[in-house]
């Protein structure tokens, strides 16, 4: 399960046009008003704020399972949050100079606030689970885990505009992320 989280986490990113990555670069400071690369660094620094929360997968123990139980919760609350970030933030990157961008972000903060929503949902059912229970809560994660796959198509949509696509090449965010490696956060670990 954590592996398949974190490949699906990296074609998220990747799916925006921004790459896969660890580190938060930082808000940029290129204004987008009338420039689709600045446009395009604001986008991928708002996509990179998911990349940037700490994400940190429970060891499956089911020798302890109150631990299983709070760890999951906990995990799926950092999900929920870290798509919440990024949704709230591809909401204010602001107007875009290309015909079609606002509606594609809008689309891509909509998705991630959808991921967002399983997760808090999955969250909720972990913790109305029996701990005692071993398909109880951990069933509702891996149903919002395998969710993830449905979303990944919308977001591809960002790449369809040339010349956002264009300019998802040359904006330094966006390249930034492309380059860096995923955190150990979101490495699976055996």
């Amino acid at each position: 399960m954590r592996i398949r989280l974190a490949v699906v986490a990296a074609a998220v990113a990747v799916a925006a046009g921004c790459g896969s990555g660890g580190d938060d670069p930082g808000p940029s400071t290129s204004a987008a008003a009338g420039d689709p690369v600045g446009y395009m660094d604001k986008v991928c620094s708002a996509a990179s704020s998911f990349v940037s929360v700490p994400k940190t997968p429970p060891k499956l123990d089911a020798n302890d399972p109150a631990k299983l139980k709070a760890d999951m919760s906990a995990y799926m609350g950092q999900l929920a949050d870290a798509f919440n970030k990024t949704s709230t933030q591809l909401r204010e990157v602001g107007p875009s100079p290309v015909a079609g961008g606002d509606e594609q972000v809008a689309k891509m903060a909509t998705t991630f606030g959808d991921i967002a929503k399983s997760f808090g949902d999955a969250k909720a059912a972990v913790d109305q689970a029996d701990a005692n229970d071993p398909v109880g809560g951990l069933q509702a994660a891996g149903e919002a885990i395998s969710r993830l796959d449905q979303f990944v198509e919308p977001l591809k949509q960002l790449e369809a505009t040339p010349e956002l696509r264009d300019a998802a090449e040359k904006a330094p965010a966006c390249q930034s992320l492309r380059t860096l490696r995923p955190s150990e956060s979101a490495t699976p670990t055996s």
